[in-house]
């Protein structure tokens, strides 16, 4: 406040006395003026009567130029020199001119001339409570290890307060916590510093920071304070290791699964920060399969698929994981993840054959064991189900055994090898997937052979046709037996039952049989005439253990050959040759009987069937000759101019392939009728005797003939009771032949007949030639034609 030579303000008036007195005080203790004034107070402020308090009279003041000298404090106070009153030219702030001092004096110099006279003023500012405490910074962060020791103190920046004395900053206090207590510390004239302990453990991962207000109070009243906001960040350090978020992991996942597959991924989390809780992830102990398949991703925990999984080799894995941190001393965390492989159907039934003979016998019960089988399924639960069975054949069978993958094959019927002598069993295997696999094995079983079947003939019965004068010593004819075994019990041998005993088959004793091949030899030559048929047995017998035999019936028929010429049986004169004298009446008429020409032929059918010819004739218009019966006919009546005699040679021949032939000659005299009649009572006197003669032969052989028969007849009725074929055979006399002696044989056979004829056969035959035989078709009685066989015992 500036003082122009006005009067001071009441106010400041006022106090004016009372700052004198002050002032003289001061001066008296001192012998220095001092002046006290409060900071702060507005511009021109009476500080004192700097004139009156020095003893200068204020009306010199301006004339001996009273003034201030002192440089720095020049513009803080001013003199009045009219008054002498010296008053503050500025606001004071004790802080700003003392700073740190605790008593704050401004030394003014004050100069009078004319004399000069220096006179020192004391100014004393007092201080007042302006100013609140303030730290240097209003937000501080402490970072403090989470491991530090309690007790530890930290020395915290202490707060400022310009102010003095009562004023200056008296305590500090720390906002409510847990784990910090405050302390402070008096360091005299620098004050108090407040040091933060730590009273409680602090843990980073339980709370990782704290946030506490720290206030400075000064002395003031009232009091005021200054604060700051401490974040205190509790520093990790690495004291917790990894921790899995799960207590159990597990995964399924199908074998055959690609390469790359994600099973799973584990998670482990840190509490620590930074690198202390930066996790990582790989294997831990695990074996060297483990480390083949899987594998984990360090950085996200995924455990991929890294070989091919196979159920079948192992259903699961225990894969060990390791979580560790990036600590300067890391910390590791194992976990066992179970990985369970899910089966897929890819595998196919295995069969395998565990006992096995490629040969059983087949005389083999049902139920016989044939082989062991083993069938077994890799895979599991449906997809390892299998469903066995034998494919098509009804012969053999699957049985379960005691363990559940073993199997017999058995039979399940009887077995024949004759019938099939070779198996192909396949089996078949069938498990439960979807798709099912199905796998199939072929057995071949080779039957073994049992002598259970006995040789056999093609037929029941054998007709053999021999040609009579066979060549002796060499095979006429052979037979054949065969035997469904196989081995020695297939190896034939022959032989003919021969009849012991006078009443036995003789002609066996001519025949001999090759026992290996069944060749029949003749140790003779038969003859049709004496023997036309027989019948033997010839056994066929095997080599098995027992042997078994079969036989058969053998009809053996001579066939004819034309070995035999004709035999004139009329005429035949008295000296044996065949020369015969006939007398008839000169007046026959044509087509009088003159004679009958009779011949035999001991031969068969067409070797003895004979024809006759005139050979040599005196006159052919008055005589002929029937080709088939031998009669002898006149063909006109006899004239005067015929000859009385007449000489008829007569060619009797057969139809052999090479014919044989025989002539009679016949004188034919022609007579009166008288001496006919004489001569016919001789000669029919000797007709009778000749023609008893011929009667004889005639009864012997047709008696031989009814003779073989009846045996034939009785043999072919035997055979047809031993058989139950419909086979019947008839020897059927051959009645219609007229002259000659004639020789037919009728005989059934099933459906065929067949016929043996001689030189005349019925009306209304019809004979196709052939080269040992003919065929004869002859009509049925039932309307029906049959084809018969025409066997002509002779050659052509």
């Amino acid at each position: 406040m500036e003082r122009s030579g006005q009067d001071p303000p009441r106010r400041v008036k006022k106090w004016i006395p009372l700052v004198l007195t002050l002032i003289l005080i001061l001066r008296e203790t001192s012998g220095q003026i001092r002046y006290s004034i409060s900071e702060e107070v507005k511009e021109g402020t009476a500080v004192g009567n700097i004139a009156k308090d020095l003893g200068i009279e204020a009306n010199i003041l301006n004339s001996r130029r009273f003034r201030i000298v002192s440089g720095s404090t020049e513009s803080v106070f001013q003199v009045n020199t009219n008054d002498g009153i010296l008053y503050i030219n500025r606001k004071i702030d004790r802080e700003e001119i003392c700073q740190r001092t605790s008593a704050c004096l401004l030394n003014l110099k004050t100069v009078l001339e004319n004399p000069l006279e220096i006179h020192y003023v004391a100014v004393e500012v007092l201080d007042i409570n302006d100013n609140s405490p303030s730290f240097p910074e209003n937000k501080k962060r402490l970072e403090i290890p989470e491991s530090t020791l309690l007790g530890t103190k930290f020395q915290l920046h202490a707060a400022l307060d310009p102010d003095a004395g009562l004023n200056s900053i008296q305590q500090y206090k720390l906002s409510q916590n847990n784990h910090f207590r405050l302390e402070v510390n008096d360091r005299g004239k620098d004050g108090k510093v407040p040091i933060l302990q730590l009273h409680s453990s602090l843990d980073r991962e339980t709370r990782s920071s704290h946030k506490l207000l720290l206030t400075a109070l000064d002395g003031g009243k009232p009091p005021k304070s200054g604060t700051m906001e401490m974040l205190i960040d509790v520093l990790d350090i690495n004291d917790n290791a990894p921790v899995f978020t799960k207590d159990v992991y597990s995964a399924e996942i199908g074998e055959n699964s690609p390469i790359g597959t994600t099973v799973l991924r584990v998670n482990a989390t840190d509490k620590d920060d930074g690198l202390n809780g930066d996790v990582s992830y790989s294997l831990g102990n695990v074996n060297s399969k483990v480390l083949d398949l899987f594998d984990v991703d360090p950085s996200t925990g995924e455990i991929i698929v890294k070989g091919q999984l196979d159920f079948e080799v192992d259903d699961s894995y225990e894969i060990d994981i390791q979580a560790c941190d990036s600590g300067a001393v890391p910390l590791r965390t194992d976990k066992s993840v179970t990985v369970n492989i899910k089966d897929a159907n890819d595998n196919a039934p295995v069969i395998e054959v565990t006992s096995f003979s490629n040969t059983i016998s087949e005389d083999s019960r049902p139920g016989t064991t044939a082989a062991l089988v083993s069938i077994t399924d890799l895979d599991s639960g449906v997809n390892g189900k299998v469903v066995s069975f034998v494919k098509g054949d009804a012969t053999f069978t699957l049985t379960q055994s005691v363990q559940d993958n073993m199997f017999a094959l058995v039979t399940k019927s009887k077995l024949d090898r004759e019938h099939k002598s070779v198996y192909d069993v396949t089996i078949i295997a069938k498990d439960g997937g979807e798709p099912n696999l199905t796998s199939e094995k072929t057995l071949r079983l080779v039957l073994t052979d049992v002598n259970d079947n006995s040789p056999e003939f093609a037929l029941s019965k054998y007709n053999f046709y021999v040609t009579e004068n066979n060549t002796p010593g060499i095979s006429v004819f052979s037979l054949v037996a065969s035997d469904r075994d196989e081995g020695e019990n297939a190896v034939i041998t022959y032989h003919i039952v021969r009849d012991k005993g006078s009443g036995g088959n003789k002609a066996t004793s001519f025949l001999n049989i090759n026992h290996d091949n069944g060749d029949i030899l003749a140790l003779k030559s038969f003859d049709f005439e004496t023997l036309k048929t027989f019948q033997f047995q010839v056994v066929a017998t095997d080599s098995g253990t027992p042997s078994l035999s079969g036989n058969v019936t053998v009809n053996v028929f001579i066939l004819d050959q034309n070995d035999n010429a004709p035999v004139i049986l009329y005429p035949v004169s008295s000296n044996g040759s065949a020369e015969g004298v006939e007398e008839i009446p000169r007046n026959v008429n044509a087509g009088h009987l003159v004679t009958k020409v009779r011949a035999y032929d001991a031969d068969i059918g067409y070797n003895g069937w004979l024809l006759f010819s005139l050979q040599e004739v005196s006159d052919h218009s008055l005589f002929g000759l029937d080709r088939y019966t031998g009669r002898i006919r006149t063909l006109r009546s006899f004239t005067e101019t015929d000859e009385a005699e007449h000489k008829l040679v007569i060619l009797v021949k057969d139809n052999g392939n090479v014919s044989l032939s025989a002539t009679a000659t016949v004188i034919v005299k022609v007579v009166e009728p008288k001496e006919a009649f004489a001569a016919s009572d001789v000669q029919s006197s000797a007709t009778d005797e000749e023609e008893n003669n011929v009667t004889l032969y005639l009864m012997i052989t047709l008696g031989s003939v009814s003779v073989l028969f009846l045996i034939s007849i009785i043999v072919l009725i035997a055979m047809q009771c031993s058989k139950s074929t419909d086979y019947t055979s008839k020897y059927l006399p051959e009645t219609n032949y007229d002259g000659t002696m004639c020789h037919s044989i009728q005989y059934r056979s099933g459906d065929k007949r067949y016929m043996l004829v001689g030189p005349r056969m019925s009306v209304g035959s019809t004979i196709v030639p052939g080269s040992q035989a003919n065929t004869l078709v002859l009509p049925d009685r039932r309307g029906v034609s049959e084809e018969v066989r025409l066997a002509i015992l002779g050659v052509f």
